[in-house]
């Protein structure tokens, strides 16, 4: 029972029919809200997902399923979703009345909350040392065994259990229990109930990811792979489901874990549960009423190949649809950059070599690489080789697998097609290595340039700003926003006041740089060139600007030395003159 269907009687569900736009603009959007129970009971808009139960199901044999995807797909709403439908607790019948698992009543009979159900999720695991780390992991097993107090009352659980649950719930455990906790819980509560446990696991390389991070890998590797045991030959297990960015290698933490199914963006029955696909998406834009915003809404979020669907982020999505509310006219932005760790791509472009560099100016001009991905990583092998900094990129969601109509080239066995998926992606590419080239400049010695630039002498600025230009990454296939961002770069940091047209519009100059101490002042006009000819033509172009629209007027009567530059650029190759 799919889309437009599915998506009906959803809407039936939620009690909202195609209103009048005023009305449609107070619908509850869920942004940060990843409980499945809150969403349904206050009348928050929802996807139905409710088919990856089926789907969990019907993988028989299966012990452990481990789903990888990127951060903000809906892992951890998903989660919840599996728990409020399983846990034994619960009475979830109202919840999933018209999605779509409620229409198959022999699984629901079978399984809707008959099974001791523990969720956890890791995603809060974090410190600048292991200790403060530790601190947050003791937490986390600290409130889940609050949770689950009641078992300190069963009369089916032994006294030393009990003993060592107290102490876990405490705070107070060993690190040797701290390991065992998840073990221990699953078996108290099998001895409970009289049924064996469905454990969810939430983000669960979130811990060593930091870890890696912040340099106590091993230390927090060790305990991780001790919680872990939990889904090693388990007679108190169900069956486990896991999640996470990704896919760390078996033998760095599910060490001797048989029956472990792995779920990721590239080999997936389960890319539909994670992420919204376009029905979904156009079923939401109609019910809000700005239907007039799709365009938008895909060039930005959408794009993301995973498997054989094509999907939005919802994240993205849910954030947007929240901002129309309150301006149907509001114009896209990035909200994925403020939520995910972007240090990946700065990390990768200090790596950058020449090799490197030409693949990343091909992807932010809009075109493919092709690539060898590894799905099997360790974190502290992340870095260790050009293969794995792709492959991060890739499952991280900062690339996607292209589409065969983006990519008609032949691609070699084990390689796999990469782009950037949509418009918001671009921009943290472009905001970062920005940031690299500012950061970068600033340990470049630029001296010989900026003596140059405030002697009048024009060869030695195009000698010293040709030599910058080779160490650039391009982006935007080299058009002036690349190259204004890459002149007030040079200067920034250095001790000048930089001023560029991007924050003042027309009537300025493009860059003016400021020594106020030595009561001087840089005037840059800058031209993009289209061909390698046209340089110098357009160059003397920009110096003519400069002298009719008299830039240099309106600082002669606060500086003593006023220079006059008319630049044009032409890939990295750059010709600049002096006004006489």
């Amino acid at each position: 029972m799919k889309n437009c269907e599915v998506l009906r009687r959803k809407e039936q569900q939620r009690g909202i029919e195609t209103k009048g736009a005023a009305e449609m603009k107070k619908m509850n959007i869920p942004v940060g809200v990843s409980d499945f129970e809150e969403i349904r009971k206050n009348g928050y808009y929802y996807i139905d997902k409710s088919g990856l139960v089926r789907e969990l199901l019907s993988r028989t044999g299966t012990k452990v399923t481990l789903i990888t995807r990127p951060r903000r797909f809906g892992k951890t709403l998903g989660m919840s979703m599996l728990e409020s439908f399983f846990d034994i607790r619960k009475d979830s019948r109202a919840l999933f009345e018209g999605l779509e698992i409620s229409e198959n009543q022999a699984l629901c009979d079978a399984w809707m909350n008959q099974y001791p159900t523990i969720f956890v999720s890791f995603r809060q695991v974090d410190g600048l040392n292991f200790t403060g780390a530790y601190d947050m992991l003791t937490w986390v097993i600290s409130e889940l065994y609050k949770e689950h107090h009641y078992l300190l009352d069963s009369d089916s659980i032994g006294t030393s259990d009990k003993e060592i649950a107290k102490q876990l719930e405490w705070g107070q455990a060993s690190m040797k229990d701290m390991k065992g906790s998840l073990m221990l819980l699953t078996r108290m509560m099998q001895r409970h109930y009289g049924k064996p446990i469905i454990l969810l696991i939430d983000e669960y390389d979130v811990p060593v990811a930091k870890a890696n991070n912040n340099g106590y890998y091993n230390e927090m590797l060790d305990v991780m792979k001790g919680l872990m045991q939990a889904l090693k030959d388990n007679p108190a297990l169900r069956f486990a489901v896991v999640t996470g960015c990704l896919k760390i290698a078996k033998e760095s933490i599910f060490t001797g874990t048989n029956n472990f199914v792995s779920d990721t963006i590239t080999n997936s029955r389960l890319n539909e549960y994670f992420g919204f696909v376009q029905s979904e998406v156009d079923e939401l834009l109609k019910a809000a009423d700005v239907t007039e915003q799709a365009e938008n809404m895909k060039k930005w979020y959408d794009g993301y190949h995973f498997g054989d669907f094509d999907v939005y982020c919802p994240w993205d999505v849910m954030n947007y649809m929240l901002e129309l509310q309150h301006n149907p006219k509001a114009k896209p932005i990035s909200y994925w950059k403020n939520t995910s760790d972007n240090a990946i791509i700065r990390s990768f472009i200090d790596y950058a070599g020449s090799t490197i560099t030409k693949k990343l100016e091909t992807l932010m001009a809009g075109g493919c690489i092709v690539q060898r991905v590894d799905e099997n990583l360790t974190y502290d092998y992340l870095h260790s080789s050009e293969d794995n900094l792709w492959s991060t990129l890739y499952l991280t969601g900062y690339l996607t697998r292209a589409r065969e109509e983006d990519y008609t080239g032949e691609v070699p066995d084990g390689m796999v097609a990469l782009m950037i998926p949509n418009a918001e992606i671009n921009e943290i590419f472009e905001t970062t290595v920005i940031k690299w080239f500012d950061d970068s400049a600033k340990k470049w010695n630029r001296n010989a340039l900026f003596d140059a630039v405030f002697s009048g002498d024009s060869e030695g600025i195009n000698r010293e700003m040709n030599a910058l230009l080779r160490r650039t990454i391009s982006y935007h296939d080299y058009r002036e926003d690349f190259y204004h961002a890459f002149l007030a770069g040079i200067f920034t940091g250095a001790g000048y006041m930089v001023d560029s047209n991007k924050e003042h519009g027309e009537g300025r100059s493009d860059v003016v740089v400021y020594d106020p101490i030595n009561a001087r002042v840089a005037i840059f006009e800058a031209k993009y060139t289209k061909t390698l000819g046209n340089l110098e033509k357009d160059c003397d172009t920009a110096l003519q600007q400069i002298d009719d629209r008299m830039y240099a007027k309106e600082y002669e009567d606060d500086y003593d030395q006023i220079f006059c530059y008319g630049i044009s650029f032409f890939k990295k190759r750059c010709m600049v003159k002096e006004k006489g």
